[in-house]
């Protein structure tokens, strides 16, 4: 199903236009969260959907009751976090945050 890519609050956004300013490691971060954009934008469905159980309530105090919870993995074992939501006809896929597994591992509590 395709959809709309929009970002959980402006700090999202903010960081991912620091890693396009950023030198190597940062701006390869950017291609692949990009590219991962662009899978989502043909599918919203791309990534691996997180039990309910398991979404951290930090997020739910960050952005409100959450519904679904979705993980995309990048390179170099980044995940990229998001839910997806339908606005009337309109799919949006948004951007919660992205993390290395080791901070994936204790958002998640594994």
């Amino acid at each position: 199903m395709k959809s709309e890519i929009i970002f959980g609050d402006n700090k999202v956004k903010e960081s991912l236009n620091k890693l396009l300013l950023a030198k190597t490691e940062d701006k390869r971060l950017y291609e692949w969260i990009t590219r991962a954009f662009e899978d989502l934008e043909l599918d919203s469905f791309s990534g691996i959907q997180i039990p309910k159980k398991l979404i951290p309530k930090e997020y739910e105090k960050k952005f409100g009751k959450l519904d679904n919870l979705w993980k995309y993995n990048l390179p170099n074992a980044w995940r990229l976090i998001y839910t997806v939501k339908r606005d009337q006809v309109v799919v949006l896929s948004i951007i919660l945050e992205w993390l290395d597994h080791k901070e994936y591992e204790q958002r998640f509590n594994y």
